[in-house]
């Protein structure tokens, strides 16, 4: 049985369905616990439609905006997964090290491949550093740059004009959606 914590539920019973995973089949009870109030204070700006998940189902970091459905026991009605905006592209780093966490994924929520593409550049695959964290360690200073993204149910996206020529480290970036 897996623990969930939801800011917006007190501790009852509800049933997690990933709809994507394959190693879960179906729907499979679950506890949640509260924290905050009602109305998300103290959720540390989560909201009420997020959920924290156990250690097991976070796989370090790897489910890092997988979507998960929700529902209460005997209560038919669930909360889709979505996401309002673009795609956000986060860039750290410095010359020969890009880290860019992407976030805000619609679809699957979580991503299983990614590639780069500067203005001078071919397309480079990155590769995963922690949770949405994805790293390249090619020089992009200076240059636009676009992604390639892929989602775990095999979608793939090209998100042209990420960011501009003049882009700075420390910047975000929202462009483009599933």
């Amino acid at each position: 049985m897996s623990i969930v914590s939801l800011p917006f539920f007190s501790l009852f019973l509800f049933n997690l369905h990933c709809s994507l995973c394959d190693e879960y089949e179906g729907w499979q009870s679950a506890h949640a616990t509260f924290y905050g109030g009602g109305d998300a204070s103290g959720t540390i700006g989560y909201e009420t439609d997020t959920a924290a998940l156990s250690t097991t189902l976070f796989n370090n970091g790897v489910s890092c905006g997988s979507c998960y459905e929700l529902r209460c026991d005997n209560d038919p009605q669930w909360v889709p997964c979505m996401k309002k905006g673009g795609l956000r592209f986060t860039i750290n780093g410095h010359i020969y090290f890009n880290l860019v966490l992407i976030t805000n994924v619609r679809g699957a929520g979580d991503i299983s491949a990614v590639s780069i593409k500067g203005f001078n550049t071919g397309w480079q695959a990155m590769s995963r550093n922690w949770g949405q964290n994805w790293q390249s360690n090619s020089n992009f200073n200076g240059q636009s740059i676009l992604f390639q993204v892929t989602t775990t149910d095999g979608r793939t996206l090209i998100v042209p004009d990420v960011a501009p020529a003049g882009w700075q480290y420390g910047q975000t970036f929202e462009r483009g959606q599933f």
